[in-house]
């Protein structure tokens, strides 16, 4: 199968301590088509302590949705668009290379913008789609998706393992010396976990993915991560059914989950995972809505539940706070408005803290 990248430059370079205080980043997916105009509002509205990311433009079409601009990442494998969906082939073809011609366009953006910056920001975030997710969403030469089958599984995670490396070096060298932040999207996660992904035939589902492989699959794309220089990594899942026990087990750094559906079991598990020393990055502001939820309202939803399971205010600096969803079907106004709304939601939060 493919091999590892060597570990990049970047990883060497000095990274600056994990902030000790609630901080905001939000999920990736971001409104237009200008990579320019959205590194300029996101490095603007999320200067440090807060974590500016790297974000993906899915208005500008195919290669930059997230199942695209993950599957040209891929190192010995290669992706093409049939009327069904993305699907593995035999070699690239003009929508991988528009997948990978659009990223390289916002990672040299990203270059450019944060070049200009008096004081850049010293954390920068990327995202990508997970292993298992990612297998839900290609599809093989039969057309049926790559889930079906355990060798093709087995071979995309070790496939995205092996091309991370290059795209955090790239990040790397687009803002020397930041702190490296990798976001893992895995939204069919519970699906796939419980067996009720469609066939391609819509006539039946696809058997479960067993834990124990799923586990595996995220260990090995989190250890090429961290060798590519990555220094935190969150798995972001659904609220419902979500894994957290076996993303804890895979050795994340953490989990990413929106908090309005989650149940006080899942709020116990997410405490026993601050208590280990692991990051959570909690969707504490609606983006679903036609006006944005109050700053107090926010506030409130995680502390409440936070004391009320005995967790101490100086543990909110596990927290980044985000929203609860993309922001690309917002205007990019709108998303700047979320941005400047989740940094007020983090002051509130250190305030608390503080006592």
């Amino acid at each position: 199968m493919a091999r590892q990248h060597e570990t990049n430059r970047g990883a060497s370079a000095p990274q600056p301590a994990p902030p000790h205080e609630v901080t905001a980043t939000a999920l990736g997916p971001w409104p237009g088509e200008d990579p320019l105009e959205a590194a300029k509002i996101i490095r603007g509205e999320l200067g440090s302590p807060h974590l500016p990311f790297l974000a993906e433009l899915p208005d500008r079409g195919v290669g930059s949705d997230a199942l695209g601009r993950t599957a040209c990442l891929l190192e010995e494998l290669a992706v093409d668009v049939q009327p069904y969906g993305w699907r593995l082939v035999d070699r690239p073809g003009k929508d991988f290379r528009r997948a990978a011609s659009a990223l390289a366009t916002d990672i040299n953006v990203l270059a450019d913008v944060a070049g200009a910056e008096e004081k850049p920001a010293a954390d920068v975030k990327v995202q990508l789609m997970g292993p298992l997710s990612l297998a839900a969403g290609l599809h093989l030469h039969s057309g049926e998706r790559a889930l079906i089958d355990y060798g093709a599984r087995r071979d995309l995670a070790e496939s995205l393992a092996a091309g991370v490396g290059h795209y955090l070096t790239r990040v790397a060298a687009a803002v020397p010396g930041a702190r490296l932040a990798v976001q893992i999207d895995e939204p069919d996660i519970a699906s796939v976990l419980a067996g009720t992904i469609p066939t391609s035939s819509g006539y039946r589902t696809l058997r479960a993915v067993p834990a124990a492989e799923a586990r595996e699959a995220w260990r090995v794309v989190l250890d090429a991560l961290r060798s590519a220089g990555a220094a935190e990594v969150v798995i972001a899942v659904p609220e419902i059914e979500a894994p957290f026990e076996q993303i804890l087990a895979a050795g994340a750094d953490g989990i990413a989950v929106p908090l309005q559906a989650l149940t006080t079991r899942q709020w116990e598990q997410l405490a026993g995972a601050v208590e280990a020393d692991k990051r959570l990055w909690i969707g504490a502001l609606d983006a679903g809505g036609d006006t944005l939820p109050k700053v107090a309202d926010c506030i409130e939803a995680v502390w409440r539940p936070w004391r009320q399971l005995g967790l101490s205010g100086t543990a909110l600096s596990a927290v980044r706070v985000t929203p609860s969803r993309g922001l690309a079907g917002r205007t990019p106004a709108e998303a700047k408005a979320v941005l400047g709304r989740l940094t007020q939601v983090a002051d509130g939060l250190n305030q608390l803290a503080l006592g």
